[in-house]
């Protein structure tokens, strides 16, 4: 029995591998190696089963073979007559003579297909393979024809022969020399235009006239307009469906008819812009993972992704197509396979660029956006004055609407890394462009959810102490909706967006430190100045002082325009005025030039720049009241006082208000409203010097000038100040007046678009109940002298020839 039991024992063995391992070896193999066994079980499987198909494919591919191979003739020669004779011989010959094994070999040696194809010349077996050693007959190219190489015939020159006394006449002969064909095919080929003249007449074919001409483009025109606007249609209806249709109209932007091609891809541009702002989703495409496109999901899912991937490849290339135009136009190529004229090229190029400005501005959140900014900055710099504005009021556009600041961001790095590369040598409107950024405004205006405490959730301890085991589930349930409802809400992150504005504004400081620092004759002077400015309350503490130096340094060099030096105050004072109140800076030299600065500023080009005197006033006066002397605030009252004379409407009332302000601010500035002397001096107004030129030994007059004023804004204004700016009483203004700041009513009353505000009363309608008549128009004295000019008249018509009396008084 013991050998009976150790072959069980040996069988058992043998079979373990296809029985499934007990639990007790299950609970000591690990998990990690079960599935590794599981997967080579698989792998094996798998490749067992490829080889099998493989086997399969290639067996049925020769059953295929050999049922469609069709069997070839034997080759037949002419027979001579002996073997004719033998044949006929062997055929006459009776079959019952024959073995009736040779013949059964013989059918059977029939039946097969190689009996047909094979070589009969050779007696070895039909499907024996060829040994090494064994001599093989020859392959089925040997027995191809060979085709001789054909050597061109030369014409010939018979010569004189030559006569000699042994062989008599020797014939001669010589080869035509042959010229060489390049030198005809450069005079033939035709030249640059010629060439382009070619194309357009084998492409036009039959001679048309004008008029047939024109019928055959407006018909061509219609087809191609119907064909977008159909396509436009059924894409905008359904865009998931229908989004391979994108494909098909962006593939007109290829048309090649030369009678339509210019205007259907300026039409194909236009409408494809159109439908992409249409159907993009408003949030950004990314790519899927291999593990997210390995996955199975929904038909309704499945759909979609394949929409987001469509849209995505076509938008992209439509941007290519667009940025491509815009480089042939540049470069000045013409393609030979395109059927459009490089004078077309500039027309195509400013649609192009008109598409891929409304795009930026339109889709700032989707796919490619940064590469439109890089496409977009330097065309703001181009020489073309239409192209660079266009670009530029893109940009501004993107500017004023960007709320997160990552545009905003893309744009500062690309504008600073051009005006590097170029060396500063760029158009001043390209750092004008900066001025449009909302740093400052988000700044300022801190929200009420940033001041609010945060709401915090409890943790895991404070729970388990403080609430029961129900409460704790309906806590647990209660924070995991807000947290759904925090991610939900569509609010923006203040600190991400904080963040973003903080590197945006160092790398636009960094424009302009380097431009003060490296570039101070530069024409992008003025544009940093006024960008500084702006922003200089946000400027750090630690460049205070060298900045004020800088600016100090620029103002007394005297290179600057009164524009130039007017951006340097206001920065200056924007700089003292916000964080720099603890400098202990004394800007007496700013007053000064200021002071000096406002008799530069008149009625002409310069009327624009009173907004800036107003503002700097408003911050170097009014913010600053407890630096400044009565003195120096008389001045100023006095020098606005005077220029207001030789302003413009809206000029005249900004600074009235500023006035009015400062005597509000400085009470005793009221002692310019009377005529009598304070204290010692005579005003000197031709003195540049605020703070010595007796001021207060002056008086307004000119307000007394200014209540005649055409502008009756300029005339309320002006009787106020000469009642002493009352808050009530009959003296006072209006509601809507006083609360106005200087800059606003500035701007209130530009006469800008050739209107003036207020409007102008309409004649009046109303008809005259009477209408003088004659001599009722005359004056009783002047009536008499000509009613005895004309008497004299009619008694000695004479008498009227002055040029008489003239020659007889000579």
């Amino acid at each position: 029995m013991a050998p009976v039991t150790k072959a069980l024992d040996l069988l058992s063995r043998s079979q373990g591998a296809e029985r499934k391992p007990s639990f007790r070896r299950l609970l000591k193999t690990s998990n990690v190696k079960l599935d590794n066994k599981l997967k080579n079980r698989q792998f094996k499987k798998e490749s067992t089963d490829k080889k099998h198909r493989k086997e399969q494919k290639k067996l049925r591919a020769a059953i295929k073979d050999a049922v469609l191979k069709t069997p070839l003739p034997l080759e037949r020669y002419k027979k001579r007559p002996e073997d004719e004779e033998e044949e006929e011989f062997v055929e006459s010959l009776p079959i019952d003579m024959m073995d009736e094994d040779d013949l059964e070999q013989i059918k059977a040696l029939a039946q097969k297909a190689s009996f047909l194809t094979r070589d009969l010349s050779s007696s070895g077996p039909v499907h024996a393979k060829k040994r090494k050693g064994e001599q093989q007959g020859p392959e089925s190219y040997e027995k191809m024809p060979r085709k001789m190489q054909l050597t061109e015939e030369k014409e010939v020159i018979h010569l004189l022969p030559i006569k000699d006394k042994i062989r008599g006449l020797i014939p001669q002969s010589m080869e035509k020399p042959v010229e060489p064909k390049k030198a005809e095919e450069e005079a033939d080929a035709p030249t640059g235009l010629e060439q382009f003249e070619n194309e357009d007449e084998a492409v036009t074919g039959p001679a048309l006239t004008p008029q047939e001409q024109l019928n055959l483009r407006t018909q061509k025109l219609t087809d191609r307009k119907l064909r977008i606007a159909s396509l436009g249609s059924d894409i905008l209806s359904d865009p998931t469906i229908n989004i391979k249709k994108l494909k098909e109209l962006r593939s007109m932007l290829m048309e090649t008819d030369p009678y339509v091609a210019v205007t259907v891809r300026k039409l194909v541009m236009v409408s494809l812009m159109e439908v992409f702002k249409d159907i993009v989703p408003s949030y950004r495409i990314r790519p899927l993972t291999e593990t997210e496109k390995a996955s199975k999901v929904k038909k309704e899912t499945q759909q979609l992704r394949e929409f987001e991937e469509g849209l995505v490849s076509q938008y992209k290339f439509y941007l290519e197509n667009l940025e491509q135009t815009v480089k042939d136009w540049k470069q000045k190529k013409r393609k030979r396979s395109e059927a459009v004229s490089l004078q077309s090229y500039k027309g195509l190029a400013e649609v192009a660029i008109r598409c891929i400005c409304e795009l930026l501005v339109a889709l700032p959140h989707f796919n490619f956006h940064n590469n439109i900014i890089v496409m977009v900055v330097p065309l703001m710099n181009d020489s073309i004055k239409r192209v660079s504005d266009m670009c530029c009021e893109a940009v501004k556009k993107l500017l004023k609407q960007d709320k997160q600041g990552q545009a905003s961001l893309g744009t500062v790095k690309v504008i600073s890394g051009l005006v590097k590369s170029r060396n500063y040598d760029v158009r001043p409107e390209l750092l004008k462009v900066l001025l449009c950024l909302r740093i400052k405004e988000v700044e300022v205006k801190k929200d009420t959810d940033d001041t609010a405490p945060k709401k915090k959730f409890m943790n895991y301890k404070d729970k388990k102490k403080n609430l029961s085991r129900m409460q704790r589930k309906w806590k647990k349930a209660e924070e995991k909706l807000e947290k759904e409802l925090l991610e939900a809400e569509a609010s923006e992150n203040k600190d991400k967006k904080l963040k973003l504005h903080t590197e945006t504004l160092n790398i636009v400081f960094l424009i302009y430190f380097r431009i003060l620092k490296k570039a101070q004759k530069s024409i992008l002077l003025p544009s940093v100045l006024e960008g500084l400015a702006k922003f200089a309350h946000l400027i750090n503490l630690e460049f205070f002082d060298d900045l004020l130096n800088v600016l100090q340094h620029l103002i007394q060099s005297g290179d600057l325009t009164y524009r130039e030096s007017l951006h340097c105050i206001q920065t200056a004072f924007n700089i003292l005025s916000g964080q720099g109140d603890v400098l202990n800076i004394d800007p007496l030299k700013f007053y000064t030039h200021l002071y000096k600065t406002l008799l530069k500023l008149n009625a002409g080009a310069s009327n624009d720049d009173i907004s800036i005197v107003l503002r700097c006033l408003d911050v170097m006066l009014t913010k600053r009241r407890k630096q400044v002397t009565l003195q120096r605030a008389l001045a100023f009252v006095k020098r606005l006082s005077t220029l207001s004379l030789h302003t413009l409407p809206n000029a005249t009332v900004g600074i009235l208000a500023s006035n009015r302000m400062l005597i509000h601010t400085f009470p005793k500035c009221d002692i310019l409203l009377d005529n009598e002397a304070q204290g010692s001096g005579v005003f000197l107004p031709e003195l540049d010097e605020p703070e010595y030129c007796n001021p207060q030994n002056t008086a307004l007059w000119e307000l007394h000038t200014l209540r005649k004023h055409y502008h009756p804004v300029v005339r309320r204004f002006a009787v106020h100040l000469c009642a002493g700016a009352p808050s009530e009483g009959s003296g006072a203004l209006t509601v809507q007046l006083t609360r106005r700041h200087p800059v606003e009513l500035f701007e209130d009353y530009r006469a800008k678009d050739m209107t003036f505000n207020p409007p102008v009363a309409a004649p009046s309608t109303k008809k005259k109940d009477y209408f003088t008549i004659g001599e009722a128009l005359l004056d009783d004295k002047l009536k008499q002298q000509i009613d005895c000019v004309l008497s004299a008249e009619e008694e000695d018509p004479t008498s009227l020839d002055f040029s008489a009396v003239q020659t007889s008084s000579t």
